[in-house]
């Protein structure tokens, strides 16, 4: 009886039945040559996936991001850390590019990074937040500049004491933003049906992108599409069926080119303006909330942590009316609930313009929170930090998507997800 499987069903489907013995033997040897490529002289061809290789240059990143504050010497520099290969690698490199540019360099403050303990109580920790940010405020007062690495989010203290003092008028201080991982949602998103590249992958993307950008173009093509963009209605449309309208009016825009100088933040017009992103790359503006209108139509997505399909959110006057789902309309609505009022409120317009950081045609996916080219964010919620009037509501800034045609009046800005001027 033949084995399914195994060699002597292989053998029947290849050769004739009433083969000899020694035949059998000799076919199998040809066979197996020819199916492995194992001819004289030749090793067999190896079918084991690529070997990952990426060595990250800690100190031209850390270079590239003191050029980026353009510090003055005797400007007192912090870093916001978490314990992770950005405060053991890069952190040192970043401490002594200070030094060589003259400034002073205070250090790290290391952030409670998260998984806590199993044992941790959470009511404990969030009773120590308010005192601390509190606290911390006085003891940040004199730092002209912080870099906040990986895993620093605005719910420790000492990143929200910052901001506290960020908020506080016409003043130099300034942050530079640099993780790439950690700290919220992940900087990296894939796209519906195609998974993530490995983390080397991206992290030699997000590397070349530090290294390579011209920041200095972006925030160029960032004005003129500014200008555009306050000429008169801007509509966004997608072929899921998006159709959304809106001015932006006289509201302040954030370019996020790069630019981390004093003399920058002495310009700055909302908190998002003395919060500088590296890579640079994007331009967001929250619209004029009574202007807002139309349909933003989703692909699959997630709400409340469960899976959303068809999903369109029809808008009036800046805030969601109507809600449309194939699947999942309960978890729309269970999150826009536990957001708090404001949270069905239109919060910003993105779009991003870095060439380094564009969607990948091959293996697609998402770089660096929608800072590359072409890629539009439609965010819901709070947007004072923008200079909105929403408020409150928690904020949902993660929604991306990468075929949008946006246009204000005959100018198209973008068509299909590619820049195309003005």
């Amino acid at each position: 009886m033949m084995r399914k499987g195994g060699f002597t069903a292989l053998r029947s489907s290849v050769l004739p039945v009433d083969c000899p013995p020694a035949r059998v033997v000799f076919a199998f040897a040809l066979l197996m040559i020819s199916s492995t490529g194992n001819t004289a002289g030749r090793p067999p061809v190896s079918a084991a996936p690529p070997i990952a290789q990426l060595t990250l240059d800690w100190p031209a990143l850390a270079e590239r991001v003191v050029q980026h504050l353009a510090l003055v010497p005797g400007e007192r520099v912090l870093s916001l850390c978490a314990g992770d290969r950005f405060q053991r690698e890069f952190e040192p490199h970043l401490r002594y590019a200070v030094m060589k540019a003259g400034g002073v360099d205070l250090g790290c403050l290391e952030v409670l990074a998260e998984p806590l303990p199993q044992a941790f109580d959470p009511q404990v920790i969030q009773r120590g937040t308010s005192p601390a940010r509190e606290a911390l405020r006085g003891v940040l007062r004199d730092v002209d500049a912080a870099v906040m690495l990986a895993g620093a989010a605005p719910k420790h203290p000492a990143y929200a004491a910052l901001q506290d003092l960020l908020r506080q008028g016409n003043s130099a201080r300034r942050t530079v933003h640099f993780h790439w991982e950690g700290g919220g949602q992940p900087s990296a998103v894939a796209i519906a049906g195609q998974p993530l590249p490995p983390q080397h992958l991206i992290d030699a993307v997000y590397q070349r992108a530090v290294l390579r950008e011209d920041c200095a173009a972006i925030g160029a093509a960032q004005r003129r599409v500014e200008a555009a963009l306050r000429r008169g209605e801007v509509r966004v449309k997608t072929p899921l069926g998006t159709d959304l309208r809106f001015r932006v009016g006289d509201r302040p825009m954030n370019l996020q080119d790069g630019d981390a100088s004093a003399a920058r933040a002495r310009t700055a017009k909302v908190l998002v303006d003395r919060e500088v992103e590296l890579p640079c790359g994007v331009l967001r503006v929250a619209p004029l909330e009574e202007s807002v209108s139309g349909i933003i139509a989703y692909p699959v997505t997630q709400w409340d942590g469960r899976p959303v399909e068809g999903l369109k959110l029809h808008f009036e006057k800046g805030r969601v009316t109507r809600i449309e789902a194939a699947a999942g309309r309960e978890a729309v609505e269970a999150a826009l609930r536990s957001g708090g009022p404001g949270s069905e409120a239109f919060r910003e317009f993105a779009l991003g313009f870095n060439p380094e950081l564009a969607v990948p045609e091959r293996n697609p996916w998402i770089p660096y929170y929608g800072y590359g080219s072409g890629v539009v964010r439609l965010a819901l919620g709070d947007n004072t930090e923008l200079g909105g009037n929403v408020t409150s509501g928690r904020p949902r800034w993660w929604d991306l998507f990468v075929d949008t045609t946006v246009s204000v009046g005959d100018t198209v800005l973008v068509r299909s997800g590619k820049l195309t001027g003005p």
